[in-house]
């Protein structure tokens, strides 16, 4: 049966570490906008208290967690158990999105391994934690984390990032503003 917890234990923190890949979901204000699920990999999650999460935001196509997180902070963030015992976790919170130059961005970078492509730090202040049985989840066999994102982002060299940043990352689909400064690596 679904628990909700005060904070995150121990042992929630361990399940949290031990999963290879984890969803945030976000949406705009607007029913008109679209709902936003990506799902992440890599070591790109941390836990920094018991109320507090961050993770990694990557240079990609899109930036609607950024956008929606700008105009509203809602986001979830879930974790499903694809081996092991079958645990679903879900942080509901009020995210905040730290990009380099903000004053707390290398402190919170120092959480995380080092990755090309680093667009921002997505920080959630947990409203909710929350499990569930997880039972519908299917068994997977890990066999790794995928390169191509990272090995993209390497050869784009500082000025590339910065100049696909700006072609892709200045609005949403929705057309809400994505990160403050996306031209700047």
């Amino acid at each position: 049966m679904a628990e909700t917890f005060p904070h995150i234990d121990d042992r929630m923190a361990e399940f949290i570490g031990r999963q290879h890949m984890f969803f945030v979901a976000t949406a705009p204000l607007s029913g008109e906008g679209h709902v936003n699920l990506s799902p992440k990999g890599l070591d790109s999650f941390a836990v920094l208290d018991e109320r507090t999460v961050a993770y990694l935001d990557l240079t990609g196509s899109g930036i609607e967690t950024a956008a929606h997180v700008g105009e509203n902070g809602r986001i979830v963030i879930m974790f499903c158990a694809f081996e092991g015992p079958p645990k679903i976790v879900r942080l509901h919170g009020r995210a905040e999105i730290i990009e380099p130059g903000d004053a707390e961005f290398e402190t919170l970078l120092a959480s995380f391994p080092p990755y090309e492509g680093v667009r921002s730090i997505v920080r959630v202040a947990l409203e909710r934690i929350s499990d569930s049985c997880g039972y519908g989840v299917p068994l997977y066999e890990h066999q790794g984390q995928r390169t191509q994102l990272t090995r993209w982002a390497g050869s784009k060299a500082d000025e590339g990032l910065a100049a696909y940043r700006a072609e892709h990352n200045r609005r949403s689909i929705d057309g809400l503003p994505g990160l403050k400064s996306p031209g700047d690596a």
